[in-house]
């Protein structure tokens, strides 16, 4: 009988190195604490967190509901699921796009609304824009273009040697898109490309050592600095111009409505372009404060992006189809801006184009094409399959619908006016400047929870009979409202920009939040100095 020998001690074995580009581009959303790598002392704070939130979240609603408030019973309900919601979601006892189902199902178990009204947003053209902005996406990460765009930007003068100009430039390139294309599909634009660089700087972190072999790419400082910026300079940008972001065109509307003045084009980008300078120098200087990159310089930059450049050789068939794809859905989604720069917004041109180019249906139907364009006739094979489409990230898009469920909600039970009014009554606000304030902070509020369209249809809503009762010029206040509620930087329900970056796992929302709060004071502060000023500028002012 033969005994088994021990098998010879040695060396503990070295941790196998993490696939970099399998941990950014494979869609690796929303994790549990067993899916990402922590230091003891980071699980011991999430596993504390989550737990913390698992019973809080339930005990506010319950509370909150319970309290005697002079409330209407719907509102009141409402309120409370919402409070609750907002606890799952910062503390993420469950996936953030369940946290957001729970509070659904909750508001119309309670009676707060039928369920058919409740849903009705998830079909709104913002969900279109998110699947067929993801779809193009997945083709540019599976056919490679991500990573052809991203090793381009590298490669330009000065630009990749270091994290902090590649941050940044990718801030000054969002923002001046952001001012003609909608800031969703802006983000979603840039973000396979910003994915793509990520990818490279990790990798180069990890042969270099900055690293050890088997740390977790999606919980970088230089990765949650890039995709930050990508959001926030979105949100920036998208102030510049009157076509640049949907609350400018409700906030301009309004205001021309109820005061008779029209705002020109012109009108519009000279008041905002201070607030849109002053906002980006804060946002680049404050990102790198707060999320500061664990390498600032890149060595070795040149030769690592001349190689890999040189091994991608020449653009294959599906690589051209899904440019054709991506640049079809650009030109579509550029062309109501086209028309409303050389005819302004009431020409013929203009309102043609915006009532057929919806920006959701573009969206689709550029996707569409990856499913038509063919990279072997023969075989009939096409650039994209669905299998690849069903890969994109649901759970970004679930997450935004319950958002776009929640703002909706708020409008039509009044609980946002009830929120405005009632505020303004009990911090006695009297004056132009202390409306002014209280409007942006509201607008910045409201947009946290809800998304910046729906917290300019509300807010402006009210400040304007608000100023006109007092018989304050509502110019000031309205735009302050207007401009702030594309300032909703703390959650990844406030914007859809933020919800995309959220949705690459890169950004924590610990760090989304920290980073966002601070992002909102400074905003504000930035809109009450700078849009009074400028609106005397400009001869708006009565």
């Amino acid at each position: 009988m033969q005994t088994q020998q021990p098998a010879p001690s040695g060396p503990p074995s070295a941790p196998r190195p993490t696939d970099v580009r399998a941990a950014l581009l494979g869609g690796k959303t929303f994790r549990s604490l067993s899916e990402q790598t922590l230091s003891p002392k980071e699980e011991k704070f999430e596993r504390a967190r989550q737990t913390t939130g698992l019973f809080l979240a339930p005990a506010v609603a319950i509370v909150f509901a319970l309290l005697p408030l002079n409330l209407d019973r719907t509102q009141h309900l409402l309120a409370a699921v919402l409070l609750g919601v907002i606890v799952l979601w910062i503390c993420e006892p469950v996936p953030i796009p369940i946290g957001g189902l729970i509070g659904v199902a909750a508001v119309v178990i309670l009676g707060v609304a039928p369920a058919g009204d409740v849903l009705a947003p998830f079909g709104s053209t913002t969900i279109f824009t998110f699947i067929g902005a993801f779809i193009l996406a997945q083709a540019m990460l599976k056919h490679g273009i991500a990573q052809r765009l991203a090793l381009a930007v590298l490669s330009l003068p000065g630009v990749g040697r270091s994290t902090y100009r590649v941050i940044i430039a990718f801030g000054v390139i969002t923002c001046i898109l952001s001012a003609f294309v909608s800031n969703t599909a802006t983000v979603a634009m840039l973000m396979p490309t910003a994915l793509g660089i990520l990818a490279v700087i990790a990798e180069m972190m990890q042969d270099r050592g900055v690293v050890k072999a088997d740390f977790d790419p999606l919980r970088l400082r230089v990765g949650a600095a890039l995709l930050l910026m990508l959001a926030y300079g979105a949100s920036v940008g998208g102030l510049l111009t009157p076509v640049g972001s949907p609350p400018n065109l409700i906030g301009r509307g309004l205001i021309e409505e109820a005061t008779g003045t029209r705002i020109s084009f012109a009108q519009w980008m000279v008041i905002a372009f201070p607030v849109c300078l002053a906002m980006f120098v804060v946002l680049a200087v404050v990102m790198f404060l707060l999320n500061k990159p664990e390498i600032r310089r890149i060595e070795g930059v040149e030769d690592y992006i001349r190689e890999h450049r040189e091994a991608q050789g020449r653009m294959g068939r599906a690589e051209k189809n899904t440019l054709i794809a991506f640049g079809v859905t650009v030109i579509l989604w550029l062309l109501p801006a086209f028309a409303s720069l050389f005819g302004g917004t009431e020409s013929a041109a203009y309102i043609f184009l915006d009532d057929r180019l919806d920006e959701g249906i573009v969206a689709v139907l550029g996707a569409s094409l990856l499913f038509i364009l063919p990279t072997n006739w023969k075989k009939r094979e096409a650039s994209l399959t669905w299998t690849d489409a069903a890969k994109i990230d649901w759970g970004t898009i679930i997450l935004f619908g319950t958002g776009i469920i929640f703002g909706s909600l708020l409008a039509e039970t009044g609980l946002a006016e009830t929120i405005g009014t009632g505020a303004s009554e009990n911090l006695n606000i009297t004056n132009v400047v202390t409306i002014t304030v209280f409007s942006a902070v509201l607008a910045v509020l409201i947009s946290e929870t809800t998304s910046n369209t729906a917290s300019a249809a509300v807010i402006v809503p009210i400040v304007i009979p608000l100023c006109q009762a007092m018989g304050v010029d509502p110019f000031v206040p309205a735009m302050a409202a207007t401009f702030a509620a594309s300032f909703g930087f703390m959650l990844p329900v406030s914007t859809p920009q933020n919800a995309i970056v959220y949705g690459t796992g890169a950004v924590p929302i610990t760090r989304m939040i920290r980073t966002g709060i601070v992002f909102d004071i400074l905003g504000v502060l930035l809109i009450v100095s700078i849009v009074p000023i400028m609106i005397a500028v400009v001869g708006l002012s009565g």
